[in-house]
């Protein structure tokens, strides 16, 4: 059934299979006419009309090359070292990681194009169905997510909504896109429904993207760029949104750290919005390829072999207290077959590397390039691998957690002055994680604290820069400049449409 309804849509809905809802599309659609989609207030409908916008979302987020990789390559926990030949990429990476990406690296121009995908297919859906009012405000601050990943990755952008028809857009300033999001949810929130699907958005998360935007004030209304100005600052009203949520959701901390994480995360208590990926049905979230050696494949049974690349940062990992458990977000150590006896060998291991061809994940790298040894350092283990996974996972991609929600509303705390509530929402964070609890708090212990609770979920850069950390030095990263904390308008956009001005320094 969902076949034939897709037929009724101009570009056409991009499937998404969401488990339970699925039957229950099959039966409320069949006989449905255009007219009957087109007025209907009905909430099954709805669900079916937003998926397309919604499959963009999922999109290649969780994926190799676009978004999430940008932002945490580039930032002081992740790399992807050059072993000889295997990982040049023409010097993509490497560049991302020390700040000297060029305008027209092609994952700057992957994650323009991801973000104005799901633009589009708001823009077409408000279009087509203009008096479905739940699902207009829905789709607007749908769209209005989207415009926060773009001002935080690009900074001036074209503002482009559904009465938009052609051309080339002009741009707008990054203060006109801030008001456009703000106003965007202002206007729309309060049709949203206050439901826990984690898949689709809803009042709370909705109260959570303006959080998200308001934590960044600083740093988006600033004149200056990579330098936060204080006077934009709006942590009162980043902490009054992230109160509707604490007061009025029914979201709270998963009992265990790694529940959010696991293959069957579905219902987390923790997690919000949540991007819902399956081997079979909606792929493309194959972290555990990315990341782990080749040999791993008889470690996890895997389908098919690892590409041997991600790769956390020494420093970040000898960051963790011993009893802190988010220290398994990490593999290190020797690798064993999946029998969990047999160790895992690399027989093309190189004759330099001192842990010889048994595969022992170390937390030094040798090197970013050009000779990083195969086997060094530690690699992302956040998410559960079932053995013989595919090479895209069923664990859903969380986009906001409760965790968050309580890290964002500590930092509003120490912003504000008030030390002693910080601090106490800090160690609720902590305690899950048998940490030991602070005593004191610093914004250099708050900037850690959030590096080790959300490694590999796509926060780090924009974390670091509203610390005024992104421009420092890490390992292989010398002090960047601050032009550097807004990526490059990619070269393809600028040469389609000439009403794109490049950002400064480029």
């Amino acid at each position: 059934m969902l076949r034939s309804i897709k037929s009724l849509f101009v570009g056409g809905l991009l499937a998404v299979t969401m488990g339970s809802c699925w039957e229950l599309e099959q039966e409320v659609l069949t006989g449905v006419t255009q007219d009957d989609l087109a007025n209907s207030q009905r909430p099954e409908l709805i669900e079916v009309l937003k998926q397309s916008a919604y499959a963009a979302v999922v999109g290649n987020w969780g994926g190799h090359g676009g978004m999430w990789s940008i932002n945490e390559v580039s930032s002081d926990q992740l790399a992807i070292p050059q072993k000889g030949a295997d990982w040049e990429d023409g010097g993509i990476w490497l560049r991302n990681h020390r700040h000297t990406w060029a305008v027209g690296d092609g994952a700057y121009n992957g994650a323009w194009q991801y973000c104005f995908r799901i633009v589009g297919e708001t823009n077409l859906l408000l279009q087509q169905y203009p008096d479905v009012e739940a699902l207009g405000a829905e789709l607007r601050i749908l769209r209005a997510l989207s415009y926060l990943w773009l001002i935080d990755n690009f900074g001036n952008v074209p503002i482009i909504v559904e009465t938009d028809r052609g051309g080339s857009p002009a741009q707008s300033t990054r203060a006109e896109v801030f008001a456009f999001i703000e106003r965007s949810i202002k206007d729309n929130v309060a049709l949203l429904p206050k439901t826990n699907v984690k898949t689709n958005l809803n009042f709370w998360t909705a109260h959570m993207i303006l959080a998200k935007l308001y934590l960044n004030a600083e740093v988006y209304l600033s004149t200056t760029t990579g330098v936060p100005d204080p006077s934009k600052a709006r942590w009162a009203d980043a902490e009054a949104a992230l109160n509707v949520i604490i007061n009025e959701g029914p979201y709270s901390l998963a009992p265990a750290f790694f529940q959010n994480f696991s293959a069957t995360n579905a219902n987390s208590p923790e997690n919000m919005f949540t991007l819902p990926y399956d081997a079979n049905n909606a792929g493309g979230f194959n972290i555990h390829q990315m990341t782990f050696h080749y040999s791993n494949q008889a470690t996890f049974n895997l389908v098919d072999q690892p590409w041997n690349g991600y790769t956390a940062l020494e420093e970040f990992y000898n960051s963790f207290e011993t009893t802190d458990i988010r220290k398994g977000s990490l593999r290190e150590g020797i690798q064993f077959r999946s029998d969990g006896v047999t160790p895992v060998t690399d027989l093309s291991a190189e004759a330099g590397d001192p842990d010889g061809q048994v595969l022992n994940f170390t937390p030094r790298i040798n090197q970013l390039a050009p000779n990083a040894f195969r086997q060094a350092g530690t690699r992302i283990n956040k998410f559960e691998i079932p053995l013989g996974s595919a090479p895209s996972l069923n664990n859903d991609f969380p986009i906001f957690r409760y965790g968050d929600v309580i890290l964002m509303k500590a930092e509003c705390a120490f912003r504000l002055g008030r030390t002693a509530d910080a601090i106490s929402l800090v160690n609720q964070i902590r305690s899950r994680s048998s940490a030991p609890a602070l005593t004191t708090i610093t914004a250099d212990l708050l900037l850690a604290e959030r590096g080790k609770e959300f490694f590999a979920e796509g926060q780090r850069r924009s974390d670091l820069i509203r610390f005024g950390k992104y421009t420092g030095t890490w390992w292989e990263k010398p002090a960047s400049q601050n032009f550097r904390t807004l990526f490059p308008i990619p070269l393809n956009q600028l040469q389609a449409n000439p009403n794109l001005t490049q950002n400064p320094g480029y």
